[in-house]
């Protein structure tokens, strides 16, 4: 059986257009990955950033629902240390109703932003991220698992009364994420785009080892979140890869500010250590003509053992974005067994 593909979107704002272009590329965008067969399409959460404009994931979850009518819309992820765990079960159970069996909540630790940005949005954000597991298993109890007997919000239903609930999932960059879903017994995503792998192995490795079968799934179901991008030439994904390279160098100095232009990166002046670097990024890139690209993620899919793999693909050229997922789309025969449904 192959590897389910899926869509992971940051709504990126990108050099030249505003942050409600990008909000709108990505409402674009949905309807035409689920025509070509991809299975889930996730929204991202940050605040305070120049780079990304999906601040509420929720709401464009909503958008997307209402627009689709196959493909699964979740968060990747709703970053619960901001939130009341009963308030993000009440959101969640109105998307549900609004598209039954179809809503995923990707839930997260990080703070998706800086820590004055984080305090602003919950000044007890850091104790909150130390009561994660509690505010998941309040989450989880008040999305069909029931609270405690001796819980103090017991009698507190989470409204509206759905019969069917969202799929929750863990995400994460680092080992700790794995073990919480591994104790929860819940599917887990590794964020491979945030460290360029790094961790991947352990983190997927502690997941399998310490899970725990529950109401939430028998076996674990382990995914990775990749940057990836296809193009028809290797000139062409070199050419489409330039702008993801800087913005790449900015992120590691803190630097969160729209997704350049190939025109920006040509008038770069690089210092010969941000050369070596982007060198060393192209070559471990999932990044090159379709054939090249799934052949990447298979390996990298059979290497870390994981059933799906969520693609992630920034990008100055909406349409070639749009395309990119396509021809990925078509390498791995989505697009014939579309045809043949």
């Amino acid at each position: 059986m192959g590897i389910t593909l899926s869509v992971l979107d940051q709504s990126s704002v990108v050099s030249g257009r505003g942050p409600d272009d990008a909000l709108r590329e990505t409402l674009a965008l949905a309807p035409r990955v689920e025509a070509w067969g991809y299975h889930r399409y996730w929204l991202a959460e940050h605040h305070n950033s120049g780079a990304h404009a999906g601040s509420a994931p929720e709401i464009m979850i909503a958008a997307i629902a209402a627009t689709t009518r196959r493909i699964r819309v979740g968060s990747a992820g709703v970053m619960l240390p901001h939130y009341s765990a009963l308030k993000v079960a009440e959101q969640f159970r109105v998307l549900e109703a609004i598209a039954p069996g179809r809503i995923d909540l990707g839930l997260g630790r990080a703070p998706g932003s800086d820590g004055r940005t984080a305090y602003a949005l919950n000044p007890d954000a850091a104790q909150a991220a130390d009561r994660f597991p509690q505010m998941l298993r309040d989450l989880l109890g008040w999305l069909g698992d029931g609270l405690p007997l001796d819980h103090p919000f017991r009698a507190v239903t989470a409204s509206p009364a759905v019969p069917t609930r969202p799929e929750a999932w863990i995400l994460g960059s680092s080992d700790y994420g794995a073990q919480v879903a591994a104790y929860f017994g819940l599917p887990y995503c590794f964020a491979h785009f945030i460290t360029d792998g790094a961790g991947a192995d352990t983190a997927m490795h502690l997941y399998r080892e310490g899970f725990r079968p529950g109401a939430h799934g028998a076996a674990p179901h382990g995914a990775i979140a990749v940057y990836a991008l296809a193009a028809p030439t290797e000139a062409e994904a070199d050419r489409l890869f330039g702008p993801r390279a800087l913005s790449r160098l900015r992120r590691d100095r803190g630097i969160y500010a729209p997704f350049p232009t190939p025109e920006e990166v040509a008038a770069h002046d690089f210092s010969e250590a941000e050369r070596a670097r982007i060198v060393d990024m192209r070559a471990r890139a999932l990044v090159g003509t379709p054939e090249r690209v799934a052949a990447r993620i298979n390996a990298l899919a059979a290497e870390l053992g994981v059933q799906e793999v969520a693609i992630l693909t920034p990008c100055h050229d909406a349409e070639a974005r749009a395309e990119s997922y396509r021809l990925i789309a078509r390498e791995f025969g989505l697009l014939e067994h579309r045809a043949a449904a």
